[in-house]
């Protein structure tokens, strides 16, 4: 990127909305090109939540707990739950992925706390350009984990229900079973999948993309803050400090808030898999 361009503001945006990717996206769709830094944060962060859960497992002693252990069984508590009473099945694999959901979309969100220029900066060092480490700003890794909760649907759907029950109510519910009523059953219930995996992926994704423009904005604040004069570069450092550390605080309830809401949605939609119309 051109020195003036890095310096405006326009050119700063532009710069850290960019992807580390293996192309450059055009005016349409292009699924062949991906998005590096996508990919390895979201399996850094999940390597690194399923080794905090790990070690809080494997120190886990049946005497007085430990504060981490102590932690871990708090949040296994809340998840296992929280499933009990939404899940009316089998809940041998739904709680530790629900649970996998919490602490991975806890961890991806929790990189945006960091400030934004540090990790670009470092990368930098390592002749990479561009970086946009939030998995969960990029709306293919949202997605990704929406059509992995819809996969985990249509399996417990099968399994649940069985390959006639679960085509039975593909084409019967919510209407009934009068061959007439089928086209509308079943065009009714794809839109239903379909709405379910994109709401779940978009929810995630802005509130996200959301906050991660505010950090740029008030990253801008306090970057041409000697750009208005002593009394106007003061103010505007003033109000940097002020408006990043209260958006930092905020943001740590949206880091929370979102990923509990990811995993309530997972265990609702799945809980409705295992339920009939």
């Amino acid at each position: 990127m051109a020195t003036t361009e890095a310096l405006s503001p326009t050119g700063y945006m532009l710069h850290h909305l960019a992807h580390n990717a293996s192309g450059k996206m055009g005016s349409i769709i292009d699924f062949s090109v991906i998005n590096y830094d996508t990919i390895v944060f979201s399996v850094l962060m999940l390597c690194i939540g399923l080794w905090l859960l790990y070690r809080g497992a494997r120190k886990a002693t049946s005497g007085v707990p430990g504060k981490w252990q102590c932690a871990v069984e708090m949040l296994v508590d809340m998840v296992d739950e929280q499933s009990r009473s939404i899940v009316h099945g089998d809940r041998t694999f739904i709680a530790p992925a629900a649970l996998t959901v919490f602490v991975w979309v806890v961890l991806m969100n929790a990189i945006d706390l960091v400030p934004v220029d540090l990790l670009p900066w470092v990368a930098s060092f390592f002749g990479v350009h561009y970086l946009r480490p939030l998995p969960t700003a990029d709306l293919n890794g949202t997605l990704g984990i929406s059509v992995s909760v819809l996969v985990l649907c249509i399996y417990y759907g099968l399994k649940v229900k069985g390959a006639g029950g679960f085509m039975h109510e593909l084409f019967s519910a919510p209407f009934g079973s009068h061959p007439l009523l089928w086209p509308c059953n079943f065009a009714l219930n794809i839109v239903e999948y379909i709405a379910k995996t994109v709401s779940l992926g978009m929810r995630l994704f802005g509130n996200m993309y959301a906050g991660e423009l505010v950090f740029f904005l008030i990253a801008l604040l306090g970057g041409y803050a000697l750009s208005f004069g002593v009394v106007g570069g003061t103010a505007s450092a003033f109000g940097h400090i002020v408006a990043g550390l209260c958006w930092w605080l905020f943001h740590i309830l949206i880091v929370l808030l979102q990923a509990f809401i990811m995993m309530m949605l997972t265990l609702v939609y799945l809980g409705q898999a295992h339920d009939g119309h």
